[in-house]
C-alpha cells in the first residue's frame, strides 16, 4: 500500500491511500498521519476511493489516527470509501464517529 500526502492551506493534510488497508499497511498509515501532525497539520483528511479492502487492522489504524489528531486539537475525516470499506465501517458502527464525506473539499471545510 502506498500513501501520498498533500496540504491544503496551513493546517489540512490530505492523505491518499492506494491499495489494501490491512495489517501490513496499518502502521505506515499511522506513521504518515503522525508526520503530518508533527508538521503542524492537525486536520487530516484520508481519501479512500482507491482502497478496495480494509480489515480490522486498517480500522484500528483509522481510529488510532483519529485519536492522535483529536489529541492535538484537530480532527480526522474520511473521503469516498469504497463499497467494502463502507461496509466494514457500518458493520463496526465506526461510521458514527468517522462519517464519510463525498469530497475532499467538503471534508476539509470548517
Amino acid at each position: 500500500m502506498e500513501f501520498t500526502t498533500e496540504t491544503i492551506g496551513d493546517d489540512v493534510a490530505v492523505i491518499r491511500g492506494d491499495g489494501r488497508l490491512n495489517m501490513v499497511s496499518a502502521q505506515p498509515l499511522r506513521d504518515t498521519v503522525k508526520r503530518a501532525i508533527d508538521a503542524g497539520r492537525h486536520r487530516i483528511v484520508v481519501e479512500l476511493s482507491r482502497v478496495p479492502f480494509m480489515d480490522s487492522s486498517g480500522l484500528g489504524a483509522l481510529i488510532s489516527c483519529l485519536k492522535s489528531a483529536r489529541e492535538t486539537g484537530g480532527d480526522l475525516r474520511i473521503v469516498a470509501p469504497s463499497t467494502q470499506v463502507s461496509m466494514v465501517l457500518k458493520l463496526s458502527n465506526v461510521d458514527k464517529i468517522l462519517t464519510p464525506y463525498p469530497s475532499i473539499e467538503e471534508a476539509s471545510r470548517d
